[in-house]
């Protein structure tokens, strides 16, 4: 029993061996800001639905590595959002401006809506249409009317 003890301590005593050293957490804070700010309004080229500054692909940490490269080189956000946007694409932003290209995207859900709408209006009014009301004879409304009066009562 003893050397189980013995066992357990050696293995928790070279636990702190497999571990890594932690990386820093921001050598200038102020870059780390903007980093964060930049990159919440990029999308990840990977995961497509996480922010850049979310994710944790590998692409994505590359990006905001070279994005920390451009910030302290004294660029704009602006000169860093148009070299990405060359390299990448409209689609590295959440927001992509409207042009003739990215028209579709921006008015794409609204059209598809109207459609929607407009599909479901035809549809009931089809429908009301299609419904057939019998007309009841004299003797069925004599019942009918008979029916009611007893109810009444």
């Amino acid at each position: 029993m003893k050397y189980l003890y013995l066992i357990v301590l050696l293995l928790l005593g070279t636990a702190a061996a497999w571990g890594k050293e932690a990386a820093p957490l921001a050598e200038d804070p102020a870059v780390e800001q903007r980093l964060i700010v930049i990159s919440e309004e990029m999308r990840c080229l990977v995961c497509q639905n996480e922010s850049l500054a979310g994710s944790r692909s590998e692409l994505a940490l590359d990006l905001r590595r070279e994005l920390r490269t451009l910030i302290k080189q004294g660029k704009t956000d602006d000169e860093i959002r148009e070299f990405m946007v060359s390299r990448y694409g409209d689609f590295v932003l959440y927001r992509p401006p409207v042009k003739p290209i990215t028209w579709m995207l921006w008015i794409g859900p609204f059209v598809l809506m109207v459609a929607g709408v407009a599909a479901l209006f035809v549809y009931m009014r089809r429908r009301n249409q299609e419904v057939v009301r019998p007309e009841l004879t004299d003797e069925e409304r004599k019942r009918a009317e008979a029916l009611l009066k007893e109810g009444e009562k």
